[in-house]
């Protein structure tokens, strides 16, 4: 599975970095907004990390042109945004999930893996031909 974090804090990047890795998952993480935007456009990835405060290009614009591109792959935001408001906003833009920092590492592990089996899950139910005997 192949995860985009973009996350512009280095201690918090270099330990989900680590600790995604050392769960199994291959990691490309990216420190700023708009390098954030070209990877979600460009790449393929399982599942998105990403913080809202970043330089260049917020995390709102990001989610905003991944989803308006038609990308579905699972999203969530991972930030110190911690108001109602914020959490509202980041839902209402297409995130599947919204965890605020600071953070347990075992509770976000166990939100990636939620949110990579509900899409598989729709995957597996849209590659369903239907065609019968």
């Amino acid at each position: 599975m192949r995860i985009l974090l973009v996350e512009d804090e280095q201690k918090t990047g270099d330990y989900l970095k680590q600790g995604l890795s050392e769960a199994g998952y291959m990691t490309d993480w990216v420190t700023d907004g708009r390098m954030g935007k070209h990877q979600a456009l460009t790449e393929e990835y399982d599942l998105i990390i990403l913080d809202v405060m970043l330089p260049e290009l917020d995390g709102w614009h990001i989610i905003d042109d991944v989803r308006k591109s038609g990308k579905t792959m699972p999203i969530l935001f991972l930030t110190a945004r911690d108001q109602i408001e914020d959490r509202v906003k980041g839902l209402e833009l297409g995130a599947d999930d919204y965890l605020v920092k600071p953070f347990a590492f075992a509770e976000l592990l166990a939100r990636i893996k939620s949110l990579l089996r509900r899409g598989q899950q729709r995957e597996d139910s849209n590659s369903y031909s239907g065609s019968g005997a």
